[in-house]
């Protein structure tokens, strides 16, 4: 009697960790497209940016050092290598663009081009994506290092070495968005 009853509670044992191990491999899996997501919205920025500095370029040319600026954070966001390495430059970009975007104000010309506009307009819609990938994404690291912290799954989680994740997240000088008029 007493050997069915090891049995059983090994058993249960046996079947949880499987259980916990599949949540984790699961939340891990979704950590990973989730940045995927986040990946390809950056990777559409990045393409864009030289078109808008080109346009730009043509109208305000002795705004080299904003121009060169932006061309210097792009490039740190296209060699980040981490999520961390990833929001500086994204931090570090953001505030750079807001200054590219804002020059529009002193060119005329520039503010109506058909093509700067599109381009704004380009930008503005991948921003919203890149929002909305960071917001799933922190949200699918939550339930994952949520599994990984929490007792027992930490247990399963610790015996097969699966580790938190970093949030993607804005410093707080990106959370006060700099005022720019179109």
């Amino acid at each position: 009697m007493i050997f069915y009853i090891i049995m059983g509670v090994a058993a249960a044992l046996f079947l949880y960790t499987i259980s916990v191990y599949n949540r984790l491999v699961k939340n891990k899996n979704m950590a990973e497209e989730a940045w995927s997501g986040i990946d390809v919205q950056l990777k559409k920025r990045y393409d864009l940016i030289p078109a808008l500095v080109n346009t730009v370029k043509g109208y305000a040319s002795h705004e080299k050092e904003t121009l060169e600026n932006v061309i210097k954070w792009r490039n740190m966001g296209v060699a980040a290598n981490t999520v961390k390495d990833q929001e500086n430059a994204e931090v570090g970009l953001s505030a750079v663009l807001g200054r590219l975007i804002a020059l529009s104000e002193n060119y005329p010309d520039l503010k109506a081009n058909a093509n700067f506009q599109d381009l704004q307009k380009q930008l503005s819609e991948i921003e919203n994506a890149i929002q909305l990938s960071r917001r799933y994404y922190n949200g699918v690291v939550r339930d994952l290092n949520i599994m990984i912290e929490s007792f027992p799954s930490n247990l399963v989680a610790s015996s097969f070495a699966f580790s938190k994740r970093d949030y993607f997240e804005l410093d707080k000088a990106q959370r006060e968005a700099p005022e720019v008029k179109f």
